[in-house]
């Protein structure tokens, strides 16, 4: 299996642009990352040539759940990108670190968990820089993808953060609905079933039975030929002009339903030395 170019950290910090975020120039970004020299900043999938497919986690990282997971991604030789929550990157900054040291991806996933798309640009704003900051203090590098929680994000939106941050928006065409807690197998069976060349897969590390589903599904994946690459990687090597954008122009539709009265969970304050709270 062709195994990805592992990320590498910056040695410095570059100043900060006139948005807040730190200018980041070519030459210094992590290795394997787009460069968004394209027209296309929206993605839900990806045609390519090969069967490359790209493992997406979000939510975390979870003080227990991440590092099994990495512990698990590594002794297949997998790389995948982590979408994180900007309150669980400031407190758990060592797995960040850990997960790009092992080759893998950090991608924005707002500090708070909130649907963009019913907030006003300031405080879609301050969602992103707190994250984007607290990912720079764990890795050395800012992210140059963003996942929007729930999908949940409109046309505009797309086009002013890419704009001022950089950030291309990731959706996913695999979604094995894992938040609810199906059962290990479901997971994978669903994975396994919908997956494709170019997938984009969704699921989260913050719950056990998608960590359990993950050796099985993996397996599976590669037993069936895949290679797995992270998102930024599987977009350069997009076919000219194939990219699928993941909303049509002007839409606001959530492709997951926000369940009612749903909150995400506030991390719980962790007795482990060292560890920044939120």
């Amino acid at each position: 299996m062709t195994t990805p170019i592992a990320a590498k950290p910056l040695a410095t910090a570059p100043p900060p642009a006139a948005t807040g975020r730190p200018t980041v120039s070519p030459n210094e970004r992590p290795a394997g990352t787009a460069t968004s020299n394209h027209n296309v900043i929206s993605y839900s999938e990806v045609h390519v040539d090969g069967p490359y497919i790209a493992m997406t986690f979000d939510d975390g990282p979870n003080e227990k759940l991440t590092p099994e997971l990495l512990d698990i991604l590594k002794a297949r030789h997998i790389h995948a990108t982590f979408f994180v929550v900007g309150q669980n990157a400031e407190r758990f900054p060592q797995i960040l670190e850990r997960a790009v040291r092992e080759g893998h991806e950090i991608g924005n996933h707002s500090w708070s968990h909130p649907a963009f798309a019913k907030m006003s640009e300031s405080a879609v704003r301050r969602e992103l820089q707190k994250t984007d900051d607290a990912i720079r203090a764990a890795t050395g590098h800012s992210p140059v993808l963003l996942r929007p929680p729930y999908g949940s994000i409109t046309a505009h939106q797309k086009q002013w953060i890419h704009a001022d941050f950089g950030y291309d928006i990731i959706l996913w065409d695999v979604d094995p609905l894992d938040w609810k807690r199906p059962g290990p197998s479901v997971v994978m069976n669903r994975i396994v079933k919908e997956t494709h060349p170019g997938s984009i897969i969704l699921s989260h590390d913050i719950h056990p039975g998608t960590i359990a589903a993950m050796p099985e599904t993996l397996d599976r994946l590669q037993a069936e030929g895949f290679k797995f690459v992270t998102v930024s990687e599987l977009i350069t090597m997009a076919k000219p002009g194939s990219a699928k954008e993941s909303h049509a122009a002007g839409s606001t539709v959530s492709p997951t339903p926000i369940p009612p009265g749903f909150a995400f969970p506030t991390p719980v304050p962790s007795a482990s030395p060292g560890l920044t709270k939120p």
